[in-house]
């Protein structure tokens, strides 16, 4: 039966419906607000999936061009692969429901978005972000918290609850949060150098927006909510972790002291004294549930050492940053290049610049002619950890993590109209021992500078982490890999000395104060001072040269009713140009040229080119024509290409002359001067130019509306030899 909820949030109705549409989904739910419409549903296996230590559940987010009327852009007129706006969204579900499941749970669980609708001016990943909260509320999966999402954005000083395109635009702080009544259980940010309290007050108000729509959820569920699947708790075998304790925990104690071993040496020691824990237990069963208890058993010492012996697991500080190395300009070839390794992690960072033409064009439902003109991919060989895979193209995490750098540096690098080039960061992780992403930032920072990309200032980027037990807690500085893994939080934050560009956090409980997120903010903070202290003694500002490998953009304008005129019939003059320079030339509707090369020679005579074909006459200005038709009263003269003026017979010399062809020849190259123009009549002459050369003063010419007669073609009639009749020759 349908079932409708209704609430305001930011001024705007939404809407939750269920009962009316994919009835046989385990969960469904309608999103609406404004023209928007999301159909969510959540749908598991009905047995669980036997022999996984890992919760089997996917996401997927997808955008109908149909939802904005339109056809899919390209030759196959249906949708192919996921866009990256739909991997990224379909993450940004993924992270804060993952957590939230009963635990034991490993039914294969699958939450699919589809916007059947899209209204022109608001995102609606918001609202599938929701609308996933709530079709597992009203589902039989086991989703144990619910949650509510919104975006929130810093418009002229005003909080705004999922903003406008436009209003997004516009913002200082634009941030989505995740949140359960408890606590905060996901945010992620891009900003414009704000500071800590504006970001805390920012996850406030998306805090309040979020109980708004877990009121609606619960009330929805009250009155749709089917029965949930009984999950038992895996069950704990206490007397076996004390004897596995009592027997290896010692040993497992010291080979997880990364202060003592390096990484890859700690973890071989760990699956050596696993393999051995393994062994001990003859039968099958009890061999699994000892490898089991064996992970559970790290997992203890790790917390232990932090909430009660205060440490980690390399004897750092809380507060304590790994060692940093800066690597600049170590490729030959590239633009920009740089290296930034920070304890076991390391970053291989390299820029390109291209032209217009190297842009990135996306189809969106808001801007199906969208053009990117920065980017930064993210990609994490197996050979980082130290291990052997295939290499296949990016998945959704190389794609989330390129898209927070890409997020972060956006708001340094100058615009493409102030630096007129596609701007392309690949990082390559060659070494990862936790805050890849991070270095990533760094070292594109340091790359970027040292291909001479005027940045407005340099950014770093730190990965906090959290472990808690009860009222205890203790935030991290610059985490580990296992700090990672058996923490509670991943936190980054990104930004320059003046404030914060970007942020990412993900919580496993979510029951994080705000307190908590203010220490970590406030640690955050220092760290980042501390990092691009290290970054600036390696280079402290932008070159000011860039690669003599990377291509020079000279930029000029031309009349927009002579954009024709370069680009030719199908192309043709264009594609001559590039052919005969070997440069690339980008022609725009408004009328800018941009003609990029490595070779300044090539790029001046393709600059040379544009100028003769869009080149307009100017009266009094002297020109180096070329003779294409010869005519019994004068000469045309092309004196741009295309472009002729009539040489009357009159001004082809200072003394008065029988025939044209007497003095022209076709394909003569001689120099006139414009005496008029009128309409698209340009009237030359020569004799002017003859004149100036012997430094005569140019007479006060009103030739040109009355030419002087020529002896042959405008002689007196009369005479001797009969009225009206010229004397023959």
């Amino acid at each position: 039966m349908k079932q409708t909820v209704e609430i305001e949030l930011g001024g705007r109705s939404l809407q939750l419906e269920t009962g009316s549409w994919a009835k046989q989904a385990g969960g469904s739910v309608i999103v609406a607000s404004g023209d928007t419409r999301v159909l969510v549903t959540a749908t598991c296996s009905d047995s669980p999936r036997e022999g996984i230590d890992f919760f089997p559940l996917t996401v997927d987010y997808r955008e109908y061009t149909y939802a904005a009327g339109r056809f899919p852009g390209g030759y196959i007129k249906r949708e192919g692969r996921p866009t990256e706006k739909e991997v990224l969204t379909s993450r940004l579900i993924d992270r804060p429901i993952r957590p939230l499941f009963a635990n034991g749970f490993t039914n294969e669980t699958q939450v699919i978005a589809m916007v059947l609708s899209a209204d022109p001016s608001y995102d609606p990943a918001p609202l599938a972000l929701a609308g996933a909260s709530a079709a597992l509320s009203v589902s039989n999966v086991p989703f144990e918290t619910t949650i509510g999402a919104v975006e929130v954005s810093r418009v002229d000083d005003q909080w705004v609850i999922n903003p406008s395109y436009e209003q997004r635009s516009q913002s200082t702080l634009t941030i989505t949060v995740a949140a359960a009544k408890e606590g905060i259980v996901m945010v992620e940010a891009i900003a414009s150098e704000v500071n800590e309290a504006d970001v805390i007050e920012a996850i406030r108000q998306g805090h309040e927006a979020c109980c708004t729509i877990i009121d609606a959820i619960d009330e929805l569920t009250k009155k749709a909510g089917k029965t949930k699947i009984a999950v038992e708790p895996p069950p704990f075998n206490q007397e076996l972790y004390n004897e596995i304790n009592e027997r290896w925990g010692a040993d497992l104690t010291d080979a997880l002291d990364t202060h003592k071993y390096p990484k890859l040496e700690s973890y071989t020691k760990v699956n050596q004294l696993k393999d051995t824990v393994q062994a001990a237990y003859s039968d099958d069963d009890q061999s699994a549930e000892a490898s089991k208890l064996f992970g559970r058993l790290k997992e203890d010492i790790f917390r232990r050492w932090i909430l009660e012996e205060k440490r980690r697991p390399d004897k750092r500080a809380y507060d304590e940053i790994r060692d940093i190395t800066c690597e600049i300009g170590v490729l030959p070839r590239a633009h920009g290049s740089a290296v930034f390794t920070r304890g076991e992690t390391q970053a291989l960072a390299t820029v390109t610049l291209g032209t217009k033409e190297d842009g990135q064009r996306q189809e969106k439902l808001e801007d199906p002619n969208y053009e990117k003109r920065f980017m930064v991919h993210y990609n994490f060989p197996p050979f980082s950890v130290g291990e052997v895979s295939f290499l296949r193209g990016a998945g959704r995490r190389e794609i989330g993590h390129g898209m927070l750098g890409e997020r972060a540096l956006s708001k340094v690098v100058p615009s493409y109209e102030d630096f007129p080039y596609t701007v392309r960061v690949v990082s390559d992780i060659l070494e990862s021992n936790g805050s890849s992403s991070m270095a990533t930032i760094c070292g594109g920072t340091l790359a970027l500078m040292d291909a001479g990309v005027p940045m407005s200032a340099p950014v770093a980027g730190i990965a906090m982490g959290l472990v808690t037990e009860g009222e205890n807690f203790a935030v991290l500085t610059d985490i580990a890999g296992a700090e990672d893994h058996y923490g509670d939080m991943d936190f980054k934050v990104a930004g320059t000395s003046d404030g914060v560009v970007a942020l990412q956090m993900d919580i496993k409980q979510p029951n994080v104060s705000f307190e908590i997120l203010e220490q970590a903010l406030e640690q955050a903070n220092k760290a980042r001072l501390e990092i691009l202290e290290t970054m600036n003694n390696a280079i402290d500002e932008p070159r000011s040269e860039m690669s003599p490998h990377a291509p020079r953009i000279h930029k000029l304008t031309i009349p927009v009713n002579k954009i024709r005129d370069v680009i030719g019939p199908g192309g043709k003059v264009i594609k001559g140009i590039v052919e005969e320079t070997g440069v690339k030339v980008d022609v725009s509707d408004d009328g800018t040229v941009q003609i990029a090369s490595t070779d300044g020679e090539a790029a001046k005579k393709a600059i040379q080119m544009v100028k003769d074909l869009t080149a307009s006459p100017e009266v009094g200005k002297t020109y180096l024509g070329k003779v294409t038709r010869i005519v019994d009263f004068g000469a045309f003269v092309e004196i741009f290409p295309g472009t002729e003026g009539l040489l009357h017979i009159s001004e082809i010399a200072e003394q008065r002359i029988r025939d044209v062809r007497d003095e022209l020849k076709l394909d003569d190259q001689i120099l006139v001067k414009c005496l008029q123009l009128e309409g698209n009549k340009i009237r030359l002459s020569r004799r002017a130019v003859l004149r100036e050369q012997r430094g005569e003063e140019p007479e006060e010419d009103n030739r040109a509306d009355n030419p002087r007669p020529n002896r042959d073609s405008g002689r007196r009639y009369g005479g001797g030899r009969g009225r009206g009749r010229p004397r023959s020759e």
